[in-house]
């Protein structure tokens, strides 16, 4: 059982099942099933997954003074999010809409609220990251922080910068340069994957770097193992809505890497890990098991030794 610290947005979402992206205008459009509204965000995402994996992941965000920490848990799920950490101490909760069709593009809508300018009670973190082994952060202002404690115990640091401007890389330096294992979307990479990825590493000695490429697959860089290769997705089911599976494939990926220090297992365990979590609705359903897992991996890249694929 692993130990992290995951700190980072919550956010109230919508999910909109669309017939095609760009949406064309209707005054009016009534499809039942198509509208799903849940708790999200990079860090309860991420939390629930590892949770769900069996290990003990400490959820530490901020959320608006009125909001209901029941709707974090609730009560049709098998796992229980601790919250004692996630202070609501902002004017209100970030939310994010997502448009989505069948051929898997989104449109994202988000609105963080006043959480640019908040910040966290920092006090109570040193014993909890003292006491863990990976420190998972968003790339939100609060969490910067978190980075000087991480260092100041020796604990590997795990950063989904998830969306990557290149006019906005100045923001991100403090994550870029002190991450161990970093995750990015290709979704706004311009340049080719596998030279950004390269100069990515180069510049910041980064150890582990993975960029998600939807439909198309992924990207593991592994500097020890000296790896940079492409891996196609795989299908263990349909597709439904795939919001959230970054999240999946990252937290999933943590877990077994934590857990074996095998980059190449754990890649492929989070491919399957997201690739089931797109079957079902909501950013925060639809995990596979432990035992479902490994009996995927088996069929799809044969048994193995624990650690060896």
């Amino acid at each position: 059982m692993g130990r992290f610290i995951v700190a980072g947005i919550i956010q109230i979402e919508t999910i909109v099942k669309v017939n095609k992206i760009p949406v064309e205008y209707a005054p009016v459009t009534s499809v039942p099933d198509t509208i799903f509204t849940s708790a999200g965000g990079d860090a309860f995402n991420e939390t629930l997954a590892l949770t769900w994996l069996g290990d003990k992941a400490e959820l530490l965000s901020l959320v608006g003074r009125n909001q209901n920490l029941k709707i974090l848990n609730p009560q049709d799920r098998e796992v229980t999010i601790n919250t004692d950490y996630v202070l609501p101490v902002i004017d209100s909760t970030p939310t994010q809409v997502v448009f989505y069709d069948k051929d898997r593009k989104e449109q994202i809508f988000e609105d963080i609220k006043s959480l640019r300018d908040a910040e966290y009670r920092m006090s109570m973190v040193p014993p909890m990251v003292a006491g863990c082994d990976m420190v998972v952060l968003s790339n939100a202002n609060f969490c910067r922080p978190f980075i000087d404690v991480a260092k100041e115990f020796g604990r590997k640091i795990a950063v989904n910068i998830h969306t990557y401007l290149p006019e906005k890389e100045k923001y991100n330096a403090d994550f870029l340069e002190n991450a161990n294992i970093l995750y990015f979307s290709d979704d706004t990479i311009e340049t080719d994957p596998f030279d950004f990825v390269r100069d990515i590493a180069e510049r910041y000695n980064t150890d582990i770097i993975i960029v998600g490429q939807g439909s198309k697959g992924l990207i593991l860089y592994d500097r020890q193992r000296d790896i940079n290769v492409h891996y196609d997705t795989v299908k263990t089911n349909e597709v439904v809505n795939a919001t959230g599976a970054g999240n999946a494939l990252f937290a999933c990926f943590l877990h077994y890497y934590q857990e074996t220090g095998d980059s190449t297992l754990a890649i492929k365990n989070a491919m399957l890990f997201a690739s089931y979590k797109i079957g079902y609705m909501g950013t925060s359903n639809g995990f596979m098991t432990v035992e479902q897992l490994e009996q995927w991996r088996s069929l799809i890249w044969g048994g193995g030794k624990p650690g060896v694929l």
